[in-house]
């Protein structure tokens, strides 16, 4: 295994701002950050509608200001057919519905919380993360 990207610095920062994000969030909002919770609050739940579009849009704007600010090109190529994007989008959507929360939300809000339901869904994540790795690099 050859460590190409290995960056401990900014992995740190991103770790911080991550952190300290939440902990605002949470502090002034009185929520917890999950993507696919706020996602869904979006389209479902007319509570806060304009504060979650607008997260929403953060999330897609902050890494192409970051590509302007940092003056490093952001290279994205997608391999699959759409079809298959669009039933996998699906999949993850049923099952963030089906475990109550995304890998953001359990794994840095509900961790924090010391949340035993997330504990439990993060180690779920990892795990089959990792055996998915292990069978596809097998194959």
């Amino acid at each position: 295994m050859n460590i190409v990207n290995f960056t401990p610095i900014s992995a740190l920062s991103g770790g911080l701002l991550i952190g300290l994000s939440v902990a605002l969030f949470f502090i002034l909002k009185g929520r917890m950050i999950g993507i696919s919770g706020i996602a869904s609050n979006f389209l479902v739940s007319k509570d806060n509608r304009i504060e979650n579009f607008l997260f929403l849009v953060g999330l897609i704007l902050g890494p192409l200001i970051y590509n302007l600010i940092s003056g490093k090109e952001i290279n994205i190529s997608i391999s699959n057919s759409l079809f298959l994007l669009i039933i996998a989008g699906a999949l993850v959507g049923f099952g963030t519905r089906l475990s109550n929360g995304c890998t953001s939300g359990h794994g840095i809000s509900g961790i924090s919380r010391f949340s035993l339901r997330s504990i439990i869904a993060t180690i779920t994540f990892m795990l089959v993360g990792i055996l998915t790795v292990l069978i596809t690099g097998i194959l």
